[in-house]
């Protein structure tokens, strides 16, 4: 018989903090070792390199803080 497993990526919030520092985590690295580490978006661009070479998985939601353009109305120009 095999066992399916939820998948470990689900989204972080801002109840994850970064293992560095302790600000809100948009980074989460899965060991190969086992584990797994959270970072804020200054930490993990600090030691992104690092990360990836000893990561299973990275999953990167530092695109969260860039801010969206709305668009103008003409009315409001």
């Amino acid at each position: 018989m095999t066992t399916a497993t939820a998948p470990t990526q689900a989204v972080l919030t801002a109840g994850d903090r970064c293992d560095r520092c302790g600000a809100q985590a948009y980074l989460r690295v899965e060991l190969q070792s086992g584990g797994e580490l959270l970072f804020c978006a200054h930490h993990a661009r600090e030691h992104g390199e690092k990360l990836r070479e000893v990561a299973a998985t990275v999953h990167d939601e530092t695109h969260k803080l860039e801010t969206p353009t709305a668009p103008v109305a003409d009315d409001e120009a």
